[in-house]
């Protein structure tokens, strides 16, 4: 994938920050790469609407998911 196959997406610096710590030792390389995963899966599903949050319980859940696929 080249950078003119990529955007950039602004998110809250306070939610950068949460997300970094969320990712911390899971296998993640950056945010980036544990955003574009989420919202792919998100995406995938179609069950997620506006103003929704992941629980801590579904961020278990995606860490656990890659696990199972041998990334963590």
């Amino acid at each position: 994938m080249t950078n003119e196959d990529k955007v950039t997406i602004k998110i809250p610096r306070r939610l950068y920050n949460h997300l970094r710590n969320i990712i911390e030792d899971s296998g993640f390389n950056s945010v980036t790469e544990f955003i574009v995963y989420v919202m792919r899966d998100i995406a995938s599903t179609g069950r997620m609407e506006a103003g929704d949050e992941l629980t801590r319980e579904e961020i278990e859940q995606v860490r656990r998911r890659l696990k199972n696929l041998g990334y963590l």
